[in-house]
C-alpha cells in the first residue's frame, strides 16, 4: 500500500517546486533555523490562491519551547481563524505545559478552533514527556496526527519509538515520522514503522545569486531551497 508524502516549505518557489515535484501535501513555514515559524499573510495567500494539493500552514509564533502566554495564544488562534478564511484543508501546532505534558485544555480549544481543518500535532510531542501518555491525551483533543521523530533528532533513530506509537494508536491517529527522512531511509522507515504518511524538507541550500561588496559582506548568502529529485524519488519510493 502506498503512503501520502508530506514536504515541508519554507518559501513561495519551493511551494511550487514542491507542488510539481508531486508531494501529497505541503507543510507552510517560514523561519528553517528556528524551526518553522507561522508563514506572512503574503506567503499564505500566495499559495492558497495558486496551489491546488492540500496545504497545511504551521501556526507557532516562534522558535523556541512550545509553552504560549495568554497573548501568544491569541496569537495562535488569529492565525488558525485566518488559514480557515483562505480555505487551507489544515493547520499544524502544538502546545505543553511546564512540566512537559501537553496542553489539553488549550490544544483541545484550538482543534475545535479548525473545525473543518485537519490538525497535525506538531514536533512539540517530541519534547514531551511520557510520550505513550502524551499520545492518549493528544488523542482525546481530537487531534487528527502527530508530527514527531521518535523523541530524538533523526526519525530513523527513533523508529522503535515511532512504532510503538503507531501500534498503540491502533487507527485513532495518524503517526507522521519526520525529521531527517531523505530517498536513503524513507522506505525502510515506512516499512519498519507501518506509518502512511511520513513527512520530510527534501531541503537543499543553494548559493545566492546575488552579487555583493566584498567588503561589506564576506559571508556567502545561501537560499534554502526543496530537491525537486529527491521529492521525485521518494514518491516513487513509497508507491
Amino acid at each position: 500500500m502506498s503512503a501520502l508524502l508530506e514536504i515541508a516549505v519554507f518559501n513561495i518557489e519551493s511551494a511550487f517546486a514542491a507542488a510539481n515535484a508531486g508531494a501529497d501535501r505541503l507543510e507552510l513555514c517560514e523561519n528553517p533555523y528556528d524551526g518553522g515559524t507561522t508563514p506572512s499573510y503574503g506567503f499564505l495567500k500566495n499559495v492558497a490562491e495558486n496551489i491546488s494539493i492540500p496545504v497545511f500552514p504551521i501556526i507557532r509564533p516562534r522558535g523556541g519551547d512550545f509553552l504560549y502566554s495568554q497573548a501568544e495564544f491569541k496569537q495562535i488562534c488569529y492565525d488558525i481563524e485566518l488559514c480557515k478564511d483562505l480555505g487551507f484543508k489544515g493547520v499544524v501546532s502544538g502546545l505543553l505545559l511546564a512540566d512537559g505534558t501537553i496542553d489539553h485544555k488549550r490544544t483541545s480549544a484550538l482543534v475545535t478552533l479548525a473545525g473543518s481543518m485537519q490538525f497535525t500535532f506538531h514536533r512539540a510531542f517530541d519534547r514531551a514527556v511520557h510520550p505513550l501518555q502524551a499520545l492518549e491525551t493528544i488523542i482525546e483533543t481530537g487531534a487528527h496526527r502527530i508530527l514527531t521523530s521518535g523523541q530524538v533528532p533523526n526519525a530513523f533513530d527513533g523508529k522503535e519509538m515511532i512504532q510503538q506509537l503507531v501500534l498503540q494508536s491502533n487507527d485513532r491517529i495518524i503517526i507522521m515520522p519526520g525529521s531527517g527522512v531523505r530517498s536513503n531511509n524513507i522506505k525502510a522507515l515506512q516499512t519498519f514503522t507501518g506509518a502512511r504518511e511520513l513527512h520530510s524538507s527534501a531541503r537543499v541550500s543553494q548559493k545566492s545569486l546575488m552579487q555583493y561588496h566584498p567588503h561589506t559582506m564576506n559571508e556567502e548568502i545561501m537560499n534554502t531551497l526543496v530537491d525537486v529529485s529527491e521529492i521525485k524519488t521518494m514518491k516513487e519510493l513509497l508507491q
